[in-house]
């Protein structure tokens, strides 16, 4: 998919029919690019990596699912998610279990990501959506909030099917459009290109949040997307990271101008969702940094 992606990928096309590359030459962009490149990179040189970097990327999964089930309306204290082993399949606890059962089912995803990207989607919103009871996810059931069968899971919404995602107000594409979209959006990513890991999380989370196209949990599933990228992209390749922090810490209502400015279609707004996306896995970097720095110091 992108640039850095080893195995049988095409070879990617050259700049001028590569999309995604283009928008890495918006104002700014190889700011970012260059600023997240130079964090990611210190923080995997700490000293820690090179004997606990699987504490460091178990402890950035849970937080990373902390602040994804935040943007999402289950602002839970981290120290809540971790003691926590009942999440239900209703409200708030139906959330954050969403969001934890996502953050650990994106690395296992990544070889089929490369072949087909909305498989993966469909199954990121099979597992989010499942309540994560007996006959969910795991067992390749179809269930909904309350273990109740529902064929909305697993697939996009289909003609004047609701969608409930109370963060987004935008303007919610119709089902045909959602089709096309994702589709070109698969397309873009199966034929590879030059774009940094950055910009292609980037445009894959603003894409899946613009367009909405399951009935639930199109957050949830969007930053588990963007996950999906930065791993397989060899950016973030133990998932030490999480954007998902940043996205909460910088707040809902940034998170929501900065989709705007994205859907909005202008250069200027897609840049600035860019920028957006790169100060979150900045301060994801940030926020694994003080795990390594808690780890050195024998305080987690």
């Amino acid at each position: 998919m992108a640039g850095n992606t080893r195995g049988t990928s095409p070879a990617p096309p050259k700049a001028s029919d590569d999309p995604l590359a283009t928008l890495a030459s918006l104002p700014g962009v190889a700011d970012s690019v260059a600023s997240v490149r130079k964090g990611v990179d210190r923080v995997y040189g700490h000293r820690i990596m090179r004997r606990r970097s699987n504490e460091v990327t178990s402890e950035a999964a849970l937080r990373g699912a902390r602040g994804s089930a935040a943007l999402s309306g289950a602002d839970w204290a981290l120290e809540e998610v971790r003691r926590r082993t009942d999440f239900g399949v209703e409200g708030e606890p139906r959330t954050v279990g969403a969001a934890l059962r996502l953050t650990a089912e994106a690395g296992q995803l990544l070889s089929v990501w490369r072949q087909s990207p909305l498989r993966v989607l469909a199954r990121l919103h099979l597992v989010a959506a499942s309540g994560g009871g007996q006959g969910s996810a795991e067992a390749g059931g179809r269930h909904g909030p309350g273990g109740a069968a529902d064929d909305t899971v697993g697939r996009p919404r289909l003609a004047a099917e609701p969608v409930d995602e109370p963060l987004i107000e935008l303007p919610l594409p119709d089902a045909d459009e959602v089709a096309g979209r994702l589709d070109g959006l698969s397309r873009l990513l199966l034929t590879g290109t030059e774009a940094p890991a950055l910009v292609t999380a980037a445009v894959v989370h603003g894409e899946l949040l613009a367009l909405r196209p399951f009935a639930t949990c199109n957050g949830l599933v969007a930053r588990a997307a963007e996950r999906i990228v930065l791993i397989g992209s060899g950016l973030d390749p133990k998932s030490i990271c999480p954007a998902e922090v940043g996205h909460a810490e910088l707040g809902r209502a940034a998170y929501v101008a900065a989709l705007e400015g994205y859907v909005s279609g202008t250069p200027e707004g897609v840049a600035a969702w860019i920028a957006h996306c790169g100060r979150a896995v900045e301060l994801g970097v940030r926020e694994s940094t003080a795990v390594c720095e808690a780890l050195q110091r024998g305080a987690a």
